[in-house]
């Protein structure tokens, strides 16, 4: 029998050469001591309410519309299995502390009468608890510039599980990141999300043939579960 072909969200945008491509990397299994790293899970990219995103953007220019509520319950399934299995768990935030050089993570328009740290509250469902630490990144690696890659050998990780938003953004950058200093990388495909549907699935596909496994929701709680054991 031919083996069974996992499929993933960008098989309907690429073509045969990068079906040839992707046979010449090898899988990227993951470690035994993993972390949970939720990426800028805030109110200004999920909006207020779920709304289509030609509608949550005026409210919200980082707005990813519906992508991120599609994400949302997967989202509390990893933290919730994480917490529950001992898992340290992450967020990141961006640093908009006034005087900080460099500017922010992204540069767009504001709505009119906001600044820059409008909706920056982690969402409810998603919110710190004591004990998890808060990366403030003022690029969009939670990388780079941060104390993130040195709290993770305290904490004695080996392999990081990728969440949050945005896919071909901060989640990209930091999962190269996250490879280059030496840590398995896993991405959620469910739980990751972009206001680019294209952007989206081409930043998956490159991630889980150079830096990463890109894994499906039920595959990454097990691997929460099993971990440390």
């Amino acid at each position: 029998m031919d083996p069974i072909v996992e499929r993933h969200c960008w098989d309907d945008v690429i073509g045969d050469d990068e079906r040839l491509v992707a046979t010449r990397y090898r899988p990227r299994p993951p470690g035994r001591r993993p972390a949970l790293l939720l990426v800028d899970c805030y109110r200004k990219v999920f909006g207020e309410r779920p709304q289509p995103l030609a509608e949550a953007i005026g409210q919200f220019p980082s707005s990813c519309g519906l992508a991120g509520w599609t994400a949302l319950p997967h989202l509390e399934a990893l933290l919730e299995r994480a917490r529950s299995a001992g898992v340290p768990v992450l967020h990141t935030t961006e640093d908009v502390r006034p005087g900080l050089p460099g500017g922010g993570v992204t540069q767009r328009v504001p709505a009119t009468g906001q600044d820059d740290a409008a909706g920056l509250e982690f969402i409810a469902p998603l919110r710190p608890r004591d004990g998890e630490a808060v990366v403030r990144k003022s690029r969009a690696s939670a990388f780079f510039g941060t104390p993130l890659s040195t709290w993770l050998r305290q904490l004695d990780v080996d392999t990081l599980v990728v969440a949050g938003e945005t896919t071909s953004g901060c989640v990209r950058a930091t999962t190269v990141d996250a490879y280059s200093h030496g840590f398995s990388v896993v991405v959620v495909e469910e739980a990751v999300f972009d206001r680019s549907p294209l952007s989206h699935k081409v930043a998956l596909f490159d991630l889980h043939l150079k830096y990463a496994s890109v894994v499906h929701a039920d595959r990454a709680l097990e691997l929460l579960t099993a971990a440390r054991s």
